[in-house]
Parts: structure tokens; sequence; C-alpha cells
């Protein structure tokens, strides 16, 4: 199993604005604290695309993970967008139609797509607007998020879902937008094998990390430096100095990227008995889910 340097969480957001809130990254090396990298302006999704292509230059030996979904599901009915003419083939085609259909849309934001006349029957959005294909329910879930839901490791929304504080659907497509724009300057697991050098990036979910660091159920968010301070402790890492600010994106990404020190080397996370090979590439794999 190949060893890291470096772990680092990207806290990613889908609001349709130049600087959302939502967004934090958070680095974490072979020991002290893990720390945020916050450019004096704040992040945009831009400015994180760039850092990203300049750790593919530098080839750095660090694996980033990102809190969004990296694909829709297909596996349940044979197609991301089944009954859609230009419903993709695999992750790459998926990434190429929503950059395609939102591709005048400022700050990597996909509100084009989600409003596309075909598009659009497949997810949930606001005002009670609910497509046709959105399939009921909860909506439609990926391999891994009934896996997770079935064995209580995690409860995740349908990517499909683009109404509530929990959603991440918005994440998502802003997410594939810019990993079409890296255009495999890094490589993605499970999609791409873990490569011999270089940067890695993986899909993760930052109540994983919580819960690792001990927050219950309906605690998962720290908001104080107290907090903080015991989340890291339970992970065995050092407290990080004070910080500017204490909302729960720069906590979540201190505590995720103090977390992938560690769970990165356990070799079991790297091949959960549930993520066949068909799965991985079709659908990708939560980091952390067994």
């Amino acid at each position: 199993m190949r060893h890291f340097a470096a772990t680092a969480c990207i806290d990613w957001s889908g609001q349709a604005v130049a600087r959302p809130k939502g967004l934090a990254v958070a680095i974490a090396r072979a020991d002290g604290p893990p720390a945020l990298i916050e450019p004096e302006s704040g992040w945009t999704r831009g400015g994180i695309f760039d850092w990203l292509r300049s750790l593919a230059k530098a080839k750095a030996d660090i694996v980033i993970g990102l809190d969004l979904s990296p694909t829709f599901p297909f596996l349940d009915t044979g197609a991301y967008f089944p009954g859609w003419s230009e419903s993709p083939a695999d992750p790459r085609a998926l990434w190429a139609l929503v950059e395609r259909i939102a591709a005048d849309d400022p700050h990597m934001s996909a509100n084009s797509f989600v409003d596309h006349p075909e598009a659009s029957r497949y997810f949930r959005r606001h005002g009670g607007r609910e497509g046709d294909r959105f399939g009921g329910g909860i909506g439609r879930l990926r391999e891994v998020e009934r896996h997770q839901r079935a064995t209580g490791q995690a409860n995740s929304w349908s990517c499909f879902n683009l109404v509530g504080a929990g959603q991440v659907g918005k994440s998502s497509l802003t997410g594939m937008r810019m990993l079409h724009a890296l255009d495999g300057a890094i490589p993605f697991w499970p999609c791409d094998p873990v490569p011999d050098e270089g940067p890695l990036l993986i899909e993760i979910y930052t109540s994983l990390a919580a819960r690792a660091a001990g927050l219950g159920k309906g605690r998962s968010k720290v908001r104080d430096a107290g907090g903080l301070r015991m989340a890291l402790t339970a992970l065995g890492s050092p407290d990080c100095p004070p910080l500017a600010r204490y909302d729960d994106h720069a906590t979540d990404a201190l505590i995720t990227a103090a977390w992938l020190r560690e769970a990165v080397q356990m070799q079991g996370l790297w091949s959960p008995q549930g993520m066949s090979a068909r799965v991985a590439q079709l659908e990708g794999w939560t980091f952390g889910i067994r």
C-alpha cells in the first residue's frame, strides 16, 4: 500500500456565487496539527482548481478528499439518466455533458444543467418541483449510498435531490465541472488506480471523520475551539493554532484531513467488499465506507 506524505480535505460547495462560504481546504502532513490553507481573499472554485493543478504539476505526494459525489447513480437503472438519449456511458462522459450544458454559467456553477428541459426531469428542485424521473421517495442512490445506509455507516442523500440542508446534488454538479476541467491531471480513485507517484483524489464524506473523532449522530458539526481540540485529540492529532473562524466548513476540513492521515494507511478501506469493478468504474465509491 502506498504511503502518502500528506492528506488534504476540500469542503466543497454548490453555491452559485463567486466566493462560496462553504469552500474550505485543510492539509495534514505526517505529523503535527492539520492546517487550513486560506488565500487572503478567500477561496473560489477556480482557485481550488488552480491549487490542484499546481499539485499535479509538482507531482505532490498527497491524497486529497473531495466532499462531493463524482457521479450519479447508474447501476440501479443501467443509465445515469434512463430514457434520455444523451445519457452518458461513464463518469468522464457525464462530466463532459454537465460542462457542455453549463459552460456559460459563471464560477463553475451548474444552474443551467439543473434547469435544462431534459436534465431537470431527474431532479427534485426547490418550490416543490420534482421531475417525473426523480424516482420518488428519497430518490435514486448509488451502490455505495445504498450500502452505507443499509449498514448504518452513513446516511447520504440522493445526488438528484437539490432541496434541504443535507443535499449534495449542487456540490456534485459543480464538482463535476471542476473534474472535467482537470482532464485527468490527477487520478480519481476508484475510477482510476492509485498512481505510484503524484497526487490522488478520493471522494470523502466528512461525517465519517466526525464519527471517528467521537462526534455522535446529530452533533457532527464543530463550531468552537474546544470541540475542535477534542475531535483532533480523539484522532491522535495535535490541536491547531487558534482559527480566525470556527465555522463547520473549516472544522470539517481540519478534522477530515487529520482522519485521512491514518485512514489512508488502512488497506481494507481501499478494497471494500461492496465495491466491484463495475461499481468502481461507473459510480465510484466513498472512501472509508467498508
